[in-house]
């Protein structure tokens, strides 16, 4: 029920149409007795500084941020947690007495669907593919799950260089950019294949990685999800043997770390799970 207390919260991007973020959050909400509820808004790029102004002036208690806007959340912030500061990308906001903190719960989400599937990351040789806010944020999370070595290839090896640079300032001392050329040997070294590309948003994207070379018992995380089904790179890395995090885990619990940053309750991961499904 929607009453004249409830706190409002939303997803704030372009488009937003297919998102799976209000069926989660308000599933949980419903099941939970928490008065708050949660919807989509659909902004440009122009009206996003005003859009931010606006969540503070109408009091809202907060929101997500998907595609194109992350990176350029930041300078509209008071406030931002190291993951958000160091990968330059915000997905979550609080806002609390017109204070707008910027968090990035990707990189928490990332590491907690890794751990639902029972994946040890201390240790680990980790290749991230990508070097953008969603590669940061989880290459961020994964250093403070102790994982052995970062591994970077990247189209760009400039953002690459500038990924790896950030996060050696940050305190993680082995990381290693690698070209596209020499992805085979990449992919063969690595215990851990972390996808943060948008290869597989779409029927017919090309796989980001060789399969053929995975390792025996890697592991293959998948930051990209499709509603309803999994990506090629997924599906086949499971055929070949290994162990697979599809987008969807992490889709889950970067929102129970959203929402518990929005409520201060533990959110109802059965009930968001059941939503999702």
């Amino acid at each position: 029920m929607i009453s004249g207390k409830t706190r409002l919260l939303a997803l704030i991007g372009q488009p937003v149409g297919h998102s799976l973020s209000p069926a989660m959050h308000n599933a949980a909400f419903a099941a939970d007795g928490l008065d708050y509820v949660y919807v989509c808004l659909d902004v440009s790029s122009d009206d996003l500084p005003a859009a931010v102004r606006g969540a503070a002036a109408l009091k809202l208690r907060g929101f997500n941020i998907t595609m194109p806007h992350k990176r350029a959340m930041v300078p509209l912030m008071d406030e931002l947690d190291e993951g958000a500061r160091i990968s330059g990308a915000v997905n979550t906001v609080v806002i609390e007495d017109a204070t707008l903190r910027g968090y990035n719960t990707d990189g928490g989400g990332m590491v907690m669907a890794c751990e639902e599937a029972g994946i040890e990351l201390s240790g680990r040789r980790v290749l991230s593919l990508g070097a953008g806010g969603a590669a940061a944020a989880i290459a961020i999370a994964f250093g403070e799950a102790g994982i052995g070595e970062l591994h970077i290839a990247n189209r760009s090896v400039e953002h690459a260089t500038e990924l790896r640079d950030k996060l050696r300032g940050a305190g993680m001392e082995n990381v290693e950019i690698h070209p596209l050329d020499a992805l085979d040997e990449a992919v063969s070294n690595a215990e851990v294949v972390i996808n943060t590309t948008p290869l597989g948003m779409k029927d017919g994207d090309p796989l980001p990685i060789p399969v053929e070379s995975l390792a025996e018992g890697a592991v293959v995380c998948d930051a990209v999800y499709r509603p309803g089904t999994e990506t090629a790179l997924v599906r086949l890395a499971r055929e070949r043997g290994a162990r697979v995090v599809a987008g969807d885990r992490m889709l889950l619990y970067q929102g129970v770390l959203a929402q518990k940053l929005w409520t201060g309750h533990e959110p109802n991961v059965k009930v968001m799970d059941r939503a999702l499904s």
